[in-house]
């Protein structure tokens, strides 16, 4: 029996949270390094995941599969293939950043406040939510990944209610009122996105009999299953709505920059950079695979709500006066970018849209934890607050402005590539869309150089004329990021060789070939 190597990736984070949150009060220091080194010890299997996996084998691999609930057809089924690879490396490399960036985010509040903030409990709550992500990305059994897929709101509902942003203009009982609100309303969307996929995913069961991917998916492609065209199209939509709360898609997508505006910094990153990712990797593994005539029928809607959610995101985020809240909005256009390159039904959009994903996370993990910094020594969200930060502290102004730069995606960094490819497979299949789709790239460069010039030039503004540079942790943060924006700029091959035969195994799922050009090569 081989070594069960995916089951030890996603064990060990959950592992790791048991033991932090046991850690003793008051040796909170010790629990911070428990869970940076069990961060880091996932980080390596995830590696060793990522190194085993072969680009050009079996579509799932390092498959694991052992009786569950028996009666019900039930199984715990796991394995990973080029998407999911790529996005558990994604999360196992972020997770040690958010946790060295929220080092002093759980610390008691050195106040009078009567608020006081669990340390181990926060860093506990956040390896849960790996675990639980990791599994999602591997996990090959429908009801195994809706059980996943239910269970992370419950840490992250306590991480966005439990641990606000004390950067929170007012009093304490105003934020206490306003991180109650937020992480209310994350849970109830993502609660209703949920019960409405558990009757998707009871249906599928009785049409199919069973909740294998493999299994259903085998089905389907020799012809011994087949689905009525309306019950195809009611499961898809079942499925399809969950998701496109997670993702999130304009209109589902309100939730988010409340969620991001009262979290905590590094939590913020774990929304958008980590668990948002479940939903559209989600839209690649089941939906597509699942459902391919009904996501073909639904694609030219879906692309219309995607291109709502570009241009909308970017226009509202140019209009933003909070730091945290223009992310959030920029990163609903980013997603928007991201269903539009899988519902292009091409090789290249799918492949960027892959790319897309981690390639967000990086710079929008890069741009929230420098903006996270900033936010701590001013203790103001708001963009009007700053003014001259450059001056006295360039190093946090640089590093500012390459995660700025990343996230209007500036060719020579990570998103160029990968909102590059989407263009292209979106152009091929659909140029109109492809056409309004760059609207949202015009919008980004806007509101990143303004709030970059707002915040980081001109005269020094009342407030910023002592505020220190980044210091070593920070750093250790920081530098690491950027690095690896710059790298998969000019050598996205790493991730490109892994991803695109998931790309391939999709597109004939759906049966769709690309787009031939229509005007010939001269000989």
């Amino acid at each position: 029996m081989s070594f069960p190597l995916l089951t030890a990736t996603a064990a060990l984070p959950a592992i790791g949270a048991i033991a932090t949150a046991a850690v003793p009060a008051a040796r909170r220091t010790a629990a911070k390094w428990l869970a940076l080194g069990v961060s880091l010890a996932t980080l390596v299997l995830a590696g060793v995941v990522f190194a085993r996996f072969e680009p050009g084998g079996d579509r799932y691999q390092l498959t694991e599969s052992h009786a569950w609930i028996a009666d019900f057809g039930v199984r715990y089924e796991l394995g990973v293939d080029g998407i999911g690879v790529a996005l558990l490396a994604l999360t196992a490399l972020l997770i040690p950043f958010v946790i060295l960036a929220g080092w002093h985010d759980a610390d008691p509040l050195e106040t009078n406040s009567s608020r006081w903030r669990p340390t181990q409990g926060f860093f506990a709550l956040i390896l849960m939510v790996e675990a639980m992500v990791i599994l999602s990305f591997v996990a090959t059994d429908v009801f195994l990944f809706y059980i996943l897929f239910e269970a992370m709101l419950i840490p992250m509902y306590f991480l966005i209610g439990g641990f606000g942003d004390r950067a929170h203009a007012g009093s304490d009982e105003n934020a206490a009122a306003q991180r109650s609100y937020a992480a209310v309303k994350f849970l109830l969307y993502n609660l209703a996105g949920g019960l409405i996929m558990l009757a998707a995913v009871i249906g599928l069961y009785v049409v199919a009999g069973s909740f294998s991917l493999s299994e259903i998916a085998e089905a389907r492609a020799n012809g011994s299953l087949e689905m009525a065209t309306s019950t195809e199209r009611w499961l898809f939509l079942g499925f399809f709505f969950a998701f496109a709360v997670k993702a999130p898609l304009w209109p589902l997508h309100t939730w988010l920059p409340n969620a991001m505006g009262e979290a905590t910094t590094p939590v913020a990153v774990l929304i958008t950079a980590v668990v948002d990712k479940v939903g559209t990797f989600a839209m690649l593994r089941f939906c597509l695979q699942l459902f391919p005539e009904a996501s073909k029928w639904a694609t030219p809607v879906i692309i219309v709500l995607a291109l709502i959610s570009i241009v909308y995101g970017a226009l509202l985020a140019v209009g933003q006066r909070d730091i945290k809240r223009l992310i959030a909005y920029a990163s609903i256009s980013h997603f928007g970018f991201i269903v539009l390159g899988i519902f292009a039904m091409t090789s290249q959009g799918q492949s960027g849209a892959t790319l897309y994903m981690v390639n967000h996370g990086l710079s929008t993990a890069a741009l929230m934890l420098v903006a996270g910094f900033l936010i701590t020594r001013r203790g103001s969200r708001l963009i009007a607050d700053y003014g001259g930060v450059q001056k006295v502290a360039p190093v946090l102004a640089g590093t500012f402005l390459i995660g700025g730069l990343a996230t209007l995606s500036l060719p020579g960094l990570a998103p160029f590539v990968s909102e590059f490819l989407v263009l292209v497979g979106v152009f091929s299949a659909y140029p109109v869309a492809g056409i309004i789709a760059t609207v949202g790239i015009v919008l980004a460069a806007l509101y990143v150089l303004v709030l970059y010039q707002r915040t980081m030039t001109g005269p020094v503004r009342e407030g910023i004329g002592g505020m220190p540079d980044l210091k070593v942790r920070e750093l250790a943060v920081a530098l690491p990021l950027i690095a690896l924006l710059i790298f998969l700029g000019v050598f996205p091959k790493p991730v490109t060789d892994v991803v695109n035969p998931a790309v391939q195994h999709t597109m004939h799922d759906v049966q769709k070939k690309d787009p031939q050009p229509e005007v010939e090569a001269a000989k």
